[in-house]
């Protein structure tokens, strides 16, 4: 495609334009490519430095459709590219600049096309055109410029590091290298740019490290301090700054600095080492992309860019192809479009407004809430406990988060004082009298939680939302003796409140629909991925970890080694299943078992171990005090061996684990439960920290062959995750 030119230069100053320019030709056609146009504009630089040559990628969308790079946009790149070198050669311009629309710079490939890659020679094709484009820019023969203005993720960091030179603003929100993440390498060049850029050690914090710690991002201000940018800017003038700047390299009145980067042969060994210990604790080696983009680091202390875009292409290709990328596309895909539009919710038009929220209780969970709704929501959140000290250290817990957010300068000193007063706390419920939604936090006991919604049913107005934040109780039990049982609703949250994505909501045997689709509004508001969730024990994450965790313990107590049992689930769980039990705390973990196996007492495993953990008060299995787990010594005496033990290896342990988690995901389904193998998935996902790359947990036993092993058949179609259909929407590469 020809690229849009504008130029806006003096009337006395005309510009002559190349009689033709090259255009690359699109090495794959991806049905419903949002083609990013590469739009060219002559910029005149500050005091007399010369004409810049401004692209501007826009793929004439908003922010909610962000610049990618499909074939056709790299085509249209590389064309803009090639009429640029050509202006460079005739002295037309002296310097290229390339920026992105507001607030997006570039994210990366468009990965809505994989579904069309049937071969390997395509994905190939695909790797050779993005490191061709990207050369292209980098080999101008006048200084470039990335000027970062917005989200770079993916390619879009690529690009930007093709360039001499790059400025980043300070309101960039988001900076990655994710591919890892999803079951990729950085495949355009940043394996091998970044460490030749930044050092190894640091190339590693954004390719492993932030990838495999549930996609972290980095803000402008950080990436800045990593070494990727040679300027920061504020974000009100950024692009005005960064031309100055331009203007003054152009010049030579900047110098540009840069730390030499350290090629000792041991230091980049310790690097890559430390990287592969992190991620095989994250993985398991069950995944391929970490170590593809560990040899390809590696290498890049001595292979010339030719040789490192080269390995790039070949191992790019490969993973192209693979279930893993398959199975992470799957999950982006989840995450990106059933998330927003959550099965099984109600028409949105019967939700009531919210203008109030009470919420009973005021410890750590109850706290973190109120902090929640006041942020979201903006309304007023009333606190409630038995004495006045725990409600002064309930509102004072909401009053010194917002603080630090203000410390931080997330929010204005206006906010600030907005949303400390809208928090406030009562040793009774009149204050909830005009409230429209009232969430319990209390201890997790059906007479508990029964007495309190009594008390406050008789507070509240008619149409006053009750919702429960349990993670395991019965919803229609617990409104049972009310006399408006149909406004009760599960509205069961993940800790940390502030960090974890999902919302279980749970309507009861009379929950009216007025009342669940307030519920879902509400957990919009907040920002939450919501899932509906039948009314059984445990609901959907707790009641899987219930099946896994006790499984675990099982196996344990049957006299395999806790350390085996732990190393057997790297890549499938965000941590092993004793270290969650202390992040979860033993005594929810035993009670969410215990109420399961009330429940289904020939699957559920309530282990003696854990009980004498919880019985001696201790936080966990093991002693996190030094940054690492190690066995509490007092624990590992409470761990009885059998007299006949049953010593299993890690590969044994996993299968044993994935078949039960088959047999209960099947049973779950059946129950109706989850209402179909996506909400599994996104729920383990986004409540679980399952990995991205497994697809969550159906995908992965789909894969293995469990799934039909155990249950007769797959959980999700042939086709779907481990074949190239999967994903249906743009993506970072």
């Amino acid at each position: 495609m020809t690229p849009m030119t504008e130029a806006i230069v003096p009337a006395s100053q005309p510009t002559s334009q190349p009689t033709s320019q090259p255009t690359a030709q699109p090495t794959a056609e991806f049905a419903g490519e949002v083609v990013t146009h590469a739009h060219v504009r002559d910029v005149e630089l500050p005091h007399g430095a010369g004409r810049l040559a401004l692209v501007t990628l826009d793929n004439g969308f908003d922010h909610t459709r962000p610049n990618t790079f499909g074939p056709a946009s790299i085509a249209e790149l590389s064309s803009a590219v090639n009429g640029l070198r050509a202006r460079a050669a005739a002295g037309e311009i002296v310097a290229v600049g390339v920026t992105g629309k507001p607030f997006i710079f570039a994210v990366g490939a468009d990965l809505t096309g994989v579904s069309h890659i049937v071969a390997r020679d395509q994905a190939l094709q695909i790797a050779r055109a993005g490191h061709a484009a990207f050369a292209d820019f980098a080999d101008l023969p006048v200084p470039t410029f990335a000027f970062v203005n917005g989200a770079a993720m993916g390619g879009g960091v690529e690009l930007a590091l093709s360039a001499d030179y790059r400025t980043i603003s300070k309101g960039v929100p988001a900076v990655a290298l994710p591919e890892v993440f999803l079951g990729l390498v950085p495949g355009w060049g940043g394996c091998w740019m970044l460490p030749n850029l930044v050092g190894v050690e640091r190339a590693l914090t954004m390719i492993i490290d932030n990838p495999l710690s549930q996609n972290r991002m980095m803000s402008g201000s950080a990436a800045y301090r990593l070494g990727l940018a040679d300027a920061i800017f504020e974000p009100a003038d950024f692009l005005e700054e960064s031309l100055a700047w331009a203007a003054a390299v152009v010049a030579g009145e900047t110098t540009v600095e840069r730390p030499e980067v350290d090629r000792d042969e041991r230091l980049w060994a310790t690097a890559v080492t430390k990287a592969t210990a992190l991620a095989d604790a994250k993985t398991g080696r069950q995944a391929r992309s970490p170590y593809a983009a560990l040899d390809l680091v590696s290498a890049a202390r001595t292979a010339t860019r030719e040789e490192g875009f080269a390995a790039e292409n070949e191992v790019l290709a490969d993973l192209l192809m693979s279930d893993e990328l398959r199975a992470g596309l799957y999950a982006f895909d989840l995450m990106q479009k059933r998330a927003r539009r959550p099965a099984g919710a109600p028409d949105k038009a019967l939700a009531r407004p919210v203008t109030k929220v009470g919420i009973v209780g005021a410890g750590l969970m109850a706290s973190q809430l109120a902090l929640l709704f006041v942020q979201r929501l903006q309304v007023p959140v009333v606190l409630t406990d038995i004495d006045d000290g725990r409600v002064a250290r309930g509102v004072g817990y909401v009053h010194a988060e917002l603080d630090k957010l203000a410390g931080k300068g997330r929010l204005s000193p206006d906010r600030l004082r907005r949303y400390r007063a809208l928090v406030t706390g009562s040793t009774n419920k009149d204050g909830f009298a005009d409230a429209d939604f009232v969430i319990e936090a209390v201890f997790e006991q059906m007479s508990v939680k029964q007495q309190v919604f009594a008390e406050v049913e008789k507070v509240v107005g008619p149409n006053c939302v009750l919702a429960t934040n349990t993670s395991s109780l019965s919803i229609a039990e617990m409104a049972s003796k009310l006399t408006h049982p149909e406004r009760v609703v599960g509205f069961h949250f993940f800790n940390p409140v502030a960090v974890m994505p999902l919302l279980e909501i749970i309507p009861g045997e009379r929950t009216d629909d007025a009342t669940l689709a307030t519920a879902f509004a509400v957990g919009k508001a907040l920002k939450k991925t919501c899932i509906r969730a039948a009314d059984r024990p445990s609901f959907i994450v707790n009641r899987l970890l219930g099946r896994f965790m006790g499984e675990a313990a099982r196996v344990v107590d049957e006299g395999t080694p806790i350390d085996v049992v732990d190393r057997a689930f790297a890549g499938l769980a965000p941590m092993p299943p004793f270290v969650l039990i202390g992040l979860v705390g033993p005594a929810i973990a035993l009670h969410n078992g215990e109420t399961l196996v009330a429940a289904f007492p020939d699957r559920f495993y309530a282990s003696p171990t854990l009980q004498r953990i919880v019985a001696a008060g201790k936080p966990g299995f093991y002693d996190l005090s030094s940054g690492r787990p190690v066995l509490d010594p007092e624990v590992a005496e409470m761990i009885e061996t059998p007299a006949d033990p049953v010593v299993l290896g890690a590969d044994a342990v996993r299968d044993r684990v994935l078949t039960v988690l088959a047999d209960e995901a099947r049973r779950m389904l059946d129950e109706g439960v989850a209402q179909a193998p996506m909400d599994i998935d996104l729920a383990m996902i986004t409540g679980a920290g399952f990995s991205f790359w497994n697809g969550g947990i159906t995908p992965l036993l789909d894969r293995t062959g469990v799934a039909v092993a155990v249950t007769g058949r797959r959980f999700l179609p042939e086709g779907v995750a481990n074949v190239a259909n999967a994903a249906t929407t743009s993506t970072s590469r």
